[in-house]
């Protein structure tokens, strides 16, 4: 399922992320608040547990999320910048990482970093990567934590290129996809367009 986030506010600050002139203060800023936005969203189907409460006129039974189901799995480096938006959420669940460094020749991603908590197999984990360009880092993520035993899975990310969602539908079609926009096309280097260009050098000033 791909689920687009048709909204005038994020439209509003995707205007701002996408602008080269925007400073990394603001860029880090918003792409946390888009990716709360997205966490909403992705978080509509969870289940919910009755407790019973008692509020400040009498007792009332209330639904609550089973915060330690969720583990949030950013890809280093970029998806780091949408972790915060997500923990201001759901701040019990865990984080596992992973690192994938795109061969700028082949364009494949190379993995170089993988570390999970123990019992991630239990857990829904949802992804976090700002761009889906080609697809590569994405689906080399999900078939690792499908190999750990992992069920269900969501991917966040803020844009995502058409290429990059077929390729998960294809490889993947039971993980869902969230995003904030959808841009039409690649370049040559693989870069979304028109894009907001290298999100992890915009997010950490580094470029």
């Amino acid at each position: 399922m791909l689920t687009i986030l048709n909204n005038s506010l994020i439209k509003h600050k995707l205007s701002i992320i996408r602008n080269k002139n925007t400073g990394t203060k603001e860029f880090r800023e918003l792409i946390s608040e888009i990716a709360t936005l997205l966490c909403y969203e992705a978080m509509k189907d969870a289940k919910l547990e009755n407790i019973e409460i008692e509020t400040p006129i009498c007792k009332t039974t209330a639904q609550i999320l089973k915060e330690d189901n969720y583990a949030f799995v950013p890809i280093l480096r970029a998806g780091t910048g949408m972790l915060e938006g997500l923990i201001n959420v759901i701040p019990n669940a865990k984080i596992g990482h992973i690192g994938l460094c795109r061969n700028e020749e082949t364009l494949i991603p190379e993995k170089y970093y993988y570390k999970m908590p123990k019992d991630i197999s239990q857990r829904e984990v949802i992804i976090l990567d700002p761009m889906l360009a080609t697809g590569g880092s994405a689906c080399d993520t999900i078939k690792c934590l499908k190999e750990d035993g992992v069920k269900k899975i969501k991917f966040l990310c803020i844009i995502a290129a058409k290429s990059g969602i077929e390729k998960i539908q294809e490889k993947y079609p039971d993980v869902d996809i969230y995003a904030a926009t959808v841009d039409e096309i690649l370049n040559e280097n693989g870069y979304i367009v028109p894009g907001l260009g290298d999100a992890g050098d915009r997010i950490f000033g580094t470029k």
